[in-house]
């Protein structure tokens, strides 16, 4: 084996190190043997209800997988790696994953302290658990959902009833596929006439027979490039046990029928219930970004094996020398790695962490999760595009990807919404200190730092812009706050791209190999011309750049490209997916193979 490529796999390992935060053995490489099983390959021409039965069946293959159901539900980090593998094998049984473990016995676990619940038939998925929030008319304002449990004191029991249509539970995996299911119905909880706030009951909804009496599940439409069963699930007085709900440890309901909490507020008492979303936010983003990394290596693999037109060639070139697929799809591989580093960030602050109200957590969270999914899907379509026509069948992949990604900007908190709130706490200073302003420089970005200290103006001026359009005067709140609020979502986005950077910086200065720690230099470099470059007029005008750095910025950008463009292989292999996980064929040498027709008329 020659020295070179010696070095080349060295440093394909050591970025591999970066990009997992030095676990990738620990932590990532038992998922990559765990799915290299037949049952995870790709299948074609499965219908849906097949591909959903398909998936509760991967589901059970995954739970193999796990020693300690318990034990994993509650290791954050283990729990978003999981999902980072899932999101590019298929994005049903991701769905079906990041329910069952991390909302369904993520909850469970959090609000049954005293371990009332047999989690036996969860863990061993004997019945799989599903959640019910969201109902027809309440989507993110949750807290204000209609669906009530009405202690009866005489039995010590609960009447489950849906009183409205607007109170139907809306998309839950309710349906027939995968067999007997359990739920965490989200309730208003009335006890001696009182509205306490909504709460979690523990429900049996369907065993191998259907539907239990007094729960009406009707199917939804079909979801393109989704398989789980989504259905519309209804109550009609359904009688529950008091062990049905799970007030944790921040309410009580007495042996006389009173009800206690030590929070005064019922939209924090539910805050409290469904603090899962906010791991399930770190879930998402990583399965988003599983299915981004896998598209970049099927693309940046097809952009070196096929071959096009050239002036003053005669066999052509790949793609990939052309300068405008080198920028492009460099560019989102830079961003991938950005990606990256900031899911390792959140998931860091948010590991071992047992304050479900943390302000700073949820911010971080909040943002990382609709920058890190908006970004996969920029990155999947950036893919796809670059891959052409062969980029349109399923059997390449990529164009699966994007539904599940789509579903991942929507799920958890829409990504809009969760900014908007973000923004709003932003503004007020909960969970968020502005970063000190930089020293002034002069000249061009050409160093870390200076791009960096760029990036926090931005982010400085989006504050002074959204903080100057809340003071102006109005006609109510809402108008106050419309005025404020796209600078304000800016703020956001900017605030997430700075701790991109940030966690990007730190992880290159703990490389200690130099070419290593070279390439990761020009990758973020590449990370931060692009976007810097949509801001380049503003932070002109605010004396940050000059006139000929903001003409050189589109040059510069090619400039960083061409440098890296040897380097593009390895910097998606860095990304250390095996083949049988791939399993796209334009991600292959010889692709062309798998259209061979043995009866064709080459054949001899």
């Amino acid at each position: 084996m020659g020295t070179a490529v010696m070095a080349g796999r060295a440093q394909v390992s050591l970025l591999t190190e970066v990009l997992f935060d030095g676990r990738f053995d620990d932590v990532h490489r038992p998922w990559t043997e765990h799915l290299r099983r037949d049952i995870f390959r790709y299948r074609d021409g499965l219908s849906p209800s097949e591909r959903s039965a398909l998936a509760y069946e991967r589901l059970r293959v995954v739970n193999e997988g796990i020693a300690s159901v318990e034990e994993f539900v509650t290791a954050t980090d283990r729990l978003v790696s999981l999902h980072e593998w899932l999101g590019m094998v298929d994005g049903s049984l991701t769905t079906l994953a990041t329910i069952h473990y991390n909302l369904f016995l993520g909850s469970l676990l959090r609000l049954d302290p005293h371990r009332t619940v047999d989690l036996a038939p969860f863990t061993r998925l004997l019945r799989y658990g599903t959640v019910l929030i969201t109902e027809l008319g309440y989507g993110n304002n949750a807290a204000e959902l209609e669906t009530t449990a009405v202690h009866q004191p005489e039995a010590d029991t609960f009447v489950l009833h849906t009183p409205s249509a607007g109170a139907q539970k809306f998309m839950p995996n309710t349906g027939p596929a995968g067999g007997s299911k359990s739920g965490l119905v989200a309730a208003r909880l009335i006890v001696r006439g009182q509205d306490c706030g909504v709460f979690l009951f523990l429900v049996p909804l369907r065993d191998e027979r259907g539907p239990l009496p007094g729960i009406r599940i009707r199917p939804l439409s079909e979801t393109p490039g989704s398989s789980v069963d989504h259905a519309i699930t209804s109550f009609d007085h359904v009688v529950l046990e008091r062990t049905a709900l799970l007030a944790g440890d921040h309410a009580d309901l007495t042996a006389e029928g009173a009800f206690r909490s030590a929070i005064g507020s019922r939209r924090r008492r539910f805050l409290r219930s469904i603090q899962r979303v906010t791991t399930g936010k770190l879930c998402l983003a990583a399965a988003a970004l599983g299915g981004a990394r896998a598209a970049l290596v099927i693309a940046v693999r097809y952009a070196h094996r096929r071959h096009t037109f050239a002036p003053a060639s005669r066999t052509g070139v790949p793609l990939f020398a052309y300068r405008c697929n080198q920028t492009r799809l460099l560019g989102a591989a830079a961003h991938a790695y950005a990606a990256s580093f900031l899911l390792r960030e959140a998931t860091r602050h948010c590991t071992g962490r047992d304050d479900p109200e943390s302000a700073e957590a949820e911010v971080l969270v909040a943002a990382a999760k609709g920058w890190i999914t908006w970004q996969a899907r920029d990155i999947a379509i950036e893919c796809r595009e670059r891959c052409g026509a062969q980029g349109l069948l399923s059997a390449n992949r990529i164009v699966d990807l994007l539904t599940p990604i789509e579903s991942t900007i929507t799920a958890e908190g829409d990504n809009l919404v969760i900014w908007t709130k973000a923004a709003a706490d932003m503004l007020t200073g909960r969970g968020y200190s502005p970063p000190p302003t930089p020293a002034a420089r002069t000249g061009p970005p050409t160093d870390r730092a200076h791009l960096l200290d760029l990036l926090v103006r931005h982010e400085l001026s989006c504050l002074q812009q959204a903080r100057n359009r809340l003071t102006r005067s109005s006609d109510g709140a809402l108008d106050r706050w419309n005025q404020a609020v796209n600078p304000a979502l800016d703020l956001v986005d900017a605030y997430a791209t700075r701790r991109a950077a940030e966690a990007f910086l730190t992880a290159v200065d703990g490389v200690a190999d130099d070419a290593t720690h070279g390439l990761l230099e020009q990758v973020f470099r590449l990370f931060a011309l692009q976007r810097l470059a949509p801001h380049a007029g503003l932070l002109l005008a605010d004396g940050h750049l000059g006139a000929d750095t903001v003409r050189d910025l589109a040059p510069a950008v090619d400039r960083v490209a061409a440098a890296l463009a040897p380097h593009a292989p390895a910097l998606v292999e860095a990304f250390a997916i095996p083949d049988d996980l791939l399993q796209a064929p334009i991600a292959t040498d010889g692709y062309a193979a798998a259209y061979d027709d043995p009866a064709g008329p080459w054949q001899p």
